[in-house]
């Protein structure tokens, strides 16, 4: 949730934007502070609560946040190159105070409190009482708080300034903050804080108006290009959109009358004038003048002509609703699990290293997701990602697909030709899901495309350069392939950079948070739908042989179910589902079957049972309790019904209808 500004910023922010301004005296800011945390209830000599949300919950946040972060991030390490090595930290938070990031040194978050500044903390004055973080997002202003003006006499050890951050919209997003030692104490952190808040500030303007006439203005032109010049934008007819914090100051207009201004009537020049004088290759800095008669130099980044439509703040990059799961992050993904923790951490080890990368794991367990996740993370996020379901593709058709073709390389073939799938990915990420069924002939010349980074085209009689990033998966074992001939051990060791396996469902920790975050993307946008405790009961005891695949596809019919809001019951599950865990209860309600005597061939394991003899009697078992249905069978076992089939002169006959 944001706070909308209700009054100038320039107002509220202290000194003229790009001046370090003299040292305040906060104390009238912080005494009311103070009586906001009596209200509040807040008691000073209580022990701080330092607990932090569910991993998967603050994922969330961190999610929501995501276009705040990946401005603030760069930002906050150069902060922290100016401050380090001073017993302080610098902190990043959400507009309700809630910690998203933080850098700082280790000695002195030891010596505060180990969990104290971490990510996950609730800062505002309603948690901590007064504080730099919670009263600077309450007063909408950057302030300092200094030891004893601390309510909270655990926080007193402290010496804190921060600044809020408004998106270009005119509202709070978050705070910047440094934090440290009481004695550390230095009267110009909070001017470098301020000054990297609007620095942040700044930055998100080109992300927020990708399509919009950006102008950039001083009175001086040797601030053009520096964090103390306004920026003003504008649609291509002149309406305004948006101006940074100095922009409002030198126009001397508060945000909300500014946003019944165009740019003819602050410039007292058409639109059409100043896309005429930037509109060329040139780009030198020409002199306005403001509706004040103010004269101020002047560049503007002005977008070739075209359809325009003004972004909002709220649609940050990678939160298309019709993209969403596609453009997760690996961060988003980590719900908890320590198996997927460790799975992520050594994929941000390799990211942007050229470093190949191998997904294992069982049908459904999301390795297209996170394949995805890495290139959102990777420099390449704005290039395409490019999958290839090796399985899926004729076998006749996999090596068009993948190389592209020439007009008439072969019969059928597209006038013009077509551009295969390693070059579309190209600057970008390819991914091969199930690389195990890739036929071994076109194992050869995909080996020879990622050493030489080069592809021919069917039918072509030249080469062309591709620069892929390379991300595959399979859930079947590829040395047992080699062992087999069916898979090339070249290739193999090309593309096993780094190799990394996704856990079954069944086998995750963090199944509740996985069910809610999924629950939570079905939804649309003012569908409130929970779940019953007796359903996560009956999903907590079900084996999952679909993964995660199979458990979406069953929340998205119980949503549908449902309907705009409620909790998913019983009822609302499909009907196999249920039968299946019937099926699965029925041991413990019947007396025991005794199960046919089998006796395959096969090498006995260390337990004397081979694990054909395993297999056939698991077999056996669900036939005996579905009746001889080979489908329901097949269904409980996780497994398809020709795999029964195959099996079929090895049971007994008389289970099998």
């Amino acid at each position: 949730m944001s706070i909308p500004l209700s009054g100038p910023l320039a107002q509220r922010q202290g000194p003229a934007p790009g001046t370090l301004g003299a040292t305040q005296d906060y104390t009238e800011i912080i005494g009311k502070a103070h009586q906001r945390s009596q209200r509040y209830g807040v008691v000073a000599r209580e022990r701080p609560d330092f607990s932090t949300p569910a991993q998967c919950d603050l994922n969330d946040v961190v999610e929501n946040n995501r276009f705040l972060f990946q401005y603030a991030a760069p930002v906050m390490e150069t902060l922290y190159e100016q401050i380090a090595n001073t017993h302080s930290m610098v902190l990043l938070t959400t507009a309700q105070g809630l910690v998203l990031h933080s850098l700082g040194d280790k000695d002195f978050l030891e010596k505060a409190s180990r969990v104290a500044l971490a990510p996950g903390v609730d800062w505002s004055e309603k948690a901590k009482g007064t504080n730099a973080i919670g009263t600077a997002l309450s007063e909408e202003t950057a302030v300092t708080v200094h030891g004893e003006q601390h309510y909270m006499h655990a926080n007193h050890a402290l010496t804190c300034s921060c600044a809020p951050i408004f998106n270009p919209h005119g509202q709070v997003v978050g705070a910047l903050d440094v934090s440290g030692d009481h004695r550390s104490y230095h009267q110009h952190t909070l001017a470098l804080v301020r000054m990297s808040a609007q620095m942040i500030e700044n930055q998100m303007f080109a992300g927020s108006f990708p399509k919009a006439v950006r102008l950039h203005f001083h009175a001086r032109p040797e601030f053009l290009g520096t964090l103390v010049e306004g920026i003003a934008v504008f649609t291509p007819e002149g309406r305004f959109l948006s101006a940074n914090r100095s922009a409002q100051f030198q126009l001397g207009l508060p945000f909300g009358a500014l946003q019944a201004r165009t740019f003819s009537s602050l410039f007292d020049l058409p639109m059409s004038a100043l896309l005429e004088l930037f509109g060329g290759t040139s780009n030198a800095p020409r002199q306005l003048h403001l509706h004040s008669g103010v004269s101020v130099w002047c560049r503007a980044d002005v977008k070739p002509a075209g359809p325009w439509a003004a972004p909002t703040f709220a649609e940050r990059p990678a939160a298309a609703p019709a993209r969403k799961a596609q453009l997760s992050s690996l961060q988003y993904l980590d719900t908890g699990d320590t198996q997927v923790a460790a799975v992520i951490h050594k994929l941000r080890k390799v990211v942007d290293r050229d470093i190949p990368v191998m997904i294992l794991g069982e049908t459904g367990t999301g390795k297209d997701l996170l394949a995805q996740a890495f290139h959102h993370d990777s420099a390449r996020a704005r290039q395409p990602f490019v999958a290839v379901n090796c399985a899926s593709i004729p076998e006749s058709l996999i090596e068009a697909e993948l190389f592209g073709y020439e007009e008439g390389a072969f019969t059928g073939a597209r006038k013009k030709g077509a551009i295969g799938k390693i070059a579309q990915a190209h600057g970008g990420t390819l991914f091969l899901d199930e690389i195990g069924d890739m036929p071994r002939h076109l194992q050869a010349r995909l080996l020879r495309v990622l050493q030489e980074r080069r592809i021919s085209p069917l039918g072509a009689g030249k080469e062309v350069d591709v620069d892929v990033a390379v991300v595959c998966a399979t859930h079947k074992n590829l040395k047992d392939l080699i062992a087999r001939g069916d898979f090339r051990e070249d290739l193999y060791y090309r593309l096993n950079g780094l190799v990394v396996r996704l856990p079954a469902l069944r086998e995750r920790t963090d199944f509740d948070c996985v069910v809610r975050k999924l629950l939570k993307s079905l939804c649309d946008d003012g569908q409130h739908v929970g779940i019953s405790e007796p359903v996560m009961e009956l999903f907590r005891r079900y084996h999952w042989p679909g993964n995660v695949r199979q458990l979406h596809n069953l929340l998205r019919t119980a949503v549908v179910m449902v309907g705009r809001e409620g909790e998913i019951a019983p009822e609302h599950l499909p009907d196999d589902f249920l039968e299946e865990l019937q099926a699965m209860q029925a041991p413990a309600l019947a007396p025991a079957c005794p199960l046919p005597e089998l006796a395959p061939p096969g090498d006995a394991g260390a337990d004397g049972h081979s694990l054909q003899d395993v297999t056939l009697h698991a077999m056996a078992q669900m036939l005996q309790l579905h009746k001889g249905n080979v489908s329901a069978a097949a269904k409980a076992l996780g497994v398809s019904r020709n795999t029964i089939y195959r099996k079929k002169n090895l049971l007994p006959p008389d289970l099998i209808d």
